[in-house]
């Protein structure tokens, strides 16, 4: 199966992932912004999400995408992705180290990551909401929790629409299969990479920031001060700009 998504542009190859609370429509405001900076842009919905099914068997993110590129005819590309995207950004990275010319991981979760009391606290009440089928109380929930200061409604109302669908689409599957995890050496994984984290996000994840941070051999960390866990749809410019200068840093430095 290959994962719904879409391309754009001409040139270095970028793969955007998106969060587990989004589906490829968080990238509505940087996929075809990096396209004409000369970049091409594939975004793609991972299994359950957006408009690619829920999985019937036992399956692999990251295998998921490398098949995506495959598909494309694409060798190597720049793999950027947000928090649960982050994470299978990584795994890809790990899974096939020479498919991956840099990797941009904005709020990234990481596995093995012990949660903390609130993160597995927030896991609580989502579920209790969906256990009790209120799929609107539990979307609030994600909205009021991922989204920074910065995020205006529109944000707010576009995290509302692709988390409800999710919730819609994962609910009504006869079975659940889960994902099957890879072990990521970080120190191995030699690519440049951009590490970013918001000021505004739960600790788990700027914790993990600093952790990637330190142990990629070639990574930059930036937090942003005014960022929640979203920072692409909070500050869709911003996150433009900071894509853009790494990808076209790429270039200069002859990727």
């Amino acid at each position: 199966m290959t994962l719904a998504h879409d391309v754009a542009g001409q040139g270095p190859a970028v793969v955007l992932l998106h969060s587990g609370v989004c589906d490829r429509r968080m990238w509505d405001a940087q996929w075809r912004a990096l396209a004409e900076d000369g970049n091409r842009v594939v975004r793609c919905d991972l299994r359950g999400f957006g408009e690619t099914p829920v999985p019937d068997r036992p399956h692999s993110d990251a295998d998921d995408v490398l098949d995506l590129m495959d598909t494309l005819g694409i060798g190597r590309a720049t793999l950027v992705g947000s928090s649960y995207g982050g994470k299978v950004a990584l795994e890809t990275a790990a899974r096939g180290p020479d498919r991956a010319d840099g990797l941009v991981l904005l709020c990234s979760a990481l596995s093995g990551h012990p949660p903390s009391d609130r993160l597995r606290a927030l896991d609580e009440r989502e579920d209790a909401f969906l256990d009790r089928g209120d799929i609107a109380g539990a979307t609030e929930l994600m909205v009021g929790t991922w989204l920074g200061p910065e995020a205006d409604e529109h944000a707010r109302e576009a995290v509302r629409r692709m988390q409800r669908h999710a919730y819609e689409v994962q609910l009504a599957a006869p079975e659940e299969f889960g994902t099957l995890r890879h072990d990521v050496d970080l120190a191995a994984l030699r690519m440049p990479a951009l590490v970013v984290s918001g000021a505004h996000d739960l600790a788990d994840f700027r914790d993990i920031a600093v952790h990637l941070a330190r142990l990629l051999p070639d990574a930059r960390h930036v937090e942003l001060p005014w960022a929640g866990h979203l920072p692409g749809l909070e500050r869709p410019a911003a996150v433009t700009d900071l894509l853009t200068g790494f990808l076209r840093r790429e270039r200069t430095e002859g990727r």
